[in-house]
């Protein structure tokens, strides 16, 4: 599970931000937080609350470039740009990442240091009394060449000079096979974010979700029996295959979702592309959270409640609170516009971002914000501006 992450340098924020999951004994558990397997209290939820433009996506892009980096950065080109951007005032300087997670049942914490032409310090510490290194790795500017020293990494040493300036040790040591690395490039994020922002909801992101549902039986049957429950109008979803011809396959074909509603007279068919834009968001969504919940990891959701009406957030929430549909504890990280959340979530289980006048972003957990308490209504604090990161009119 992720512990926490933080990052300087990136994007609208200069400072260093930390986003914290975890929970002090002082808290009171709910069902949308859980014990790890090395004792810490996390929490399974993490909203992104703040004024258009405030830096929430900037927020939880770091981490989706993180998890890229460590696990895949490999397979970029082998003289591509790393695919980060400095705030445009400190554009001459590095770009600081930091995570700490459970992973095996221990406690892991991963450093980077970067800029976009090369890796200038990489670190993965193993926490026992206290935290030990497994590697270090250093560009050394005068023998231009990276220095890495391990502790039971395995990462052979005569590979060393070959250590690309755009690739993490951790992705490149899991090419040769070193047990440790290939475990943890396995880490899994489901997201509906990239390097751009967020993926555009569409007809692309349909057909999208349609190929997952009809190659993950487990899941199609749990999205076919929530949408039924939800009162979307829906009684399943069934896909056909239809020929969508293109100028280089005039024999494509493409798996097209299909809505069966129940009238008094019969059972209609409907294409999705008819059905109501929070009907396909919905379906969407459930594509990626569902992939989480049942593999564990982390769903990265940018505008969670794009298209949706307030009251469906609760019920989505709950996947992650109830065991029997989050067995393995999958956590989820979004932002959203949609302030209700504030009536139901824990105060450790919101972040406030805002942008100052000089374009820098900053955030801050709600239980650090000075005088907020258990009793409060946060809603209608957070809608009077008493915690900040609302628009100015």
């Amino acid at each position: 599970m992720l512990h926490s992450y933080a990052f300087s340098n990136f994007q609208s924020f200069r400072n260093r931000t930390e986003i914290d999951l975890t929970l002090n004994l002082k808290t009171t558990m709910t069902d949308w937080m859980c014990e790890t397997s090395t004792g810490e209290r996390v929490s399974k939820l993490m909203a992104v609350i703040g004024h258009n433009a405030g830096g929430k996506t900037a927020l939880i892009k770091a981490l989706v470039f993180l998890n890229w980096f460590v696990c895949h950065s490999f397979r970029a080109l082998p003289k591509a740009n790393i695919p980060i951007a400095p705030h445009f005032n400190a554009e001459n300087e590095s770009t600081e990442f930091e995570a700490i997670v459970d992973f095996d049942n221990k406690v892991w914490r991963y450093v980077l240091h970067c800029t976009q032409q090369r890796v200038i310090h990489e670190a993965l510490y193993q926490k026992k009394d206290r935290f030990n290194y497994v590697f270090v790795r250093d560009w050394d500017q005068g023998s231009n060449s990276y220095h890495v020293k391990q502790q039971e990494f395995g990462f052979p040493q005569q590979e060393v000079s070959k250590l690309r300036p755009n690739a993490s040790l951790i992705s490149t040591a899991a090419q040769y096979g070193v047990p440790l690395a290939t475990r943890l490039a396995g880490a899994s994020i489901v997201t509906n974010v990239y390097a751009l922002g967020k993926i555009p909801m569409g007809q692309d992101a349909v057909l999208t979700a349609a190929e997952h549902f009809s190659a993950s039986p487990t899941q199609n049957l749990h999205m076919n029996r929530l949408l039924s429950a939800w009162d979307l109008g829906l009684v399943g979803v069934e896909f056909k295959e239809i020929l969508s011809p293109t100028e280089d396959n005039p024999a494509k074909k493409v798996l097209v979702p299909f809505g069966r509603h129940m009238t008094k007279a019969a059972e209609k068919i409907l294409p999705f592309t008819l059905e109501s834009n929070g009907t396909q968001s919905a379906f969407v969504l459930l594509s990626r959270l569902l992939q989480a919940l049942e593999i564990g990891g982390i769903a990265v959701i940018d505008e969670f409640e794009n298209d949706l009406h307030p009251q469906m957030l609760e019920p989505i929430l709950d996947l992650f609170a109830d065991p029997k549909t989050n067995p393995k504890n999958a956590q989820l990280l979004f932002t959203c516009h949609s302030v209700e959340i504030l009536n139901f979530l824990h105060k450790s289980q919101v972040m406030l971002v805002e942008k100052n006048a000089d374009c820098e972003s900053s955030s801050c957990r709600l239980d650090a914000v000075e005088g907020v308490r258990n009793d409060d209504n946060y809603y209608a604090k957070y809608m009077s501006g008493a915690y900040g990161a609302v628009p100015n009119f």
